[in-house]
């Protein structure tokens, strides 16, 4: 059996990526058939063991395809394409100030798999750590950390940060969901909470059945939602 390149497992990835958006025309998928094709990087392979960290940036504004936005007349509403890490997509959706971000591959034809967000009008910030395990001689990502921002209606101004640990959609599962939250206002220790977290608890995390953990100090978590 003829081996694949890492270039050639990446660009295998593209279908899959596009599978779950439906057909809007021969011009738009094509455009974003090329747009997501420049963000799949070459999955190399990694040479350290164990658990590590690598860290992507997310800008909405300059590198996210719109899949679909609101019409005149249905509010504001917006469903992206971004890229992550080596090859492995995020999608974000907003509406109405808040947002939800799935990480990795959704489920075919879902628009909003594993809706996640915050009551208070929220965003995410620019960075994701991704935690990786070895697979072979390949990184592969388990779990994201990404912080959150939430806002207090009645302290404007005064946002809480929060971690989101999330389960990280594989090709092959395409089962994603947020197995942690970790309160960072006030807490030094956060970030290594957040690890600990997905080490621990994402790869063997069931979605749909399994409740994520809640780390907070004197800061409580802000309400949030789970599911459409």
């Amino acid at each position: 059996m003829a081996s694949h390149t890492p270039i050639q497992n990446a660009c295998a990835r593209l279908p899959a990526v596009l599978s779950f958006i439906p057909e809007t025309g021969r011009r738009d998928r094509l455009r974003l058939t090329i747009a997501l094709a420049a963000f799949v990087g070459l999955t190399l392979p990694a040479f350290a063991s164990g658990i590590t960290s690598e860290y992507t940036q997310i800008d909405t504004e300059t590198d996210c395809v719109v899949v679909r936005s609101a019409d005149d007349g249905e509010g504001d509403w917006a469903d992206l394409v971004c890229p992550g890490y080596k090859g492995y997509p995020v999608l974000v959706f907003y509406s109405d100030l808040r947002e939800s971000v799935f990480y990795g591959f959704p489920p075919a034809f879902e628009r909003v798999p594993d809706f996640m967000s915050f009551v208070g009008f929220n965003f995410a910030g620019p960075t994701i750590e991704w935690r990786l395990h070895q697979r072979g001689e390949t990184a592969v990502p388990f779990a994201s950390i990404h912080r959150w921002f939430v806002s207090d209606p009645e302290f404007p101004g005064d946002d809480t940060e929060v971690l989101v640990v999330r389960k990280v959609a594989q090709l092959d599962q395409r089962q994603g969901c947020v197995t942690g939250f970790v309160v960072a206002s006030g807490n030094a220790d956060a970030n290594e909470q957040a690890r600990r977290l997905a080490d621990e608890q994402a790869r063997d995390f069931a979605c749909g059945a399994d409740q994520p953990t809640v780390l907070s100090g004197s800061v409580p978590l802000p309400d949030f939602t789970l599911g459409q």
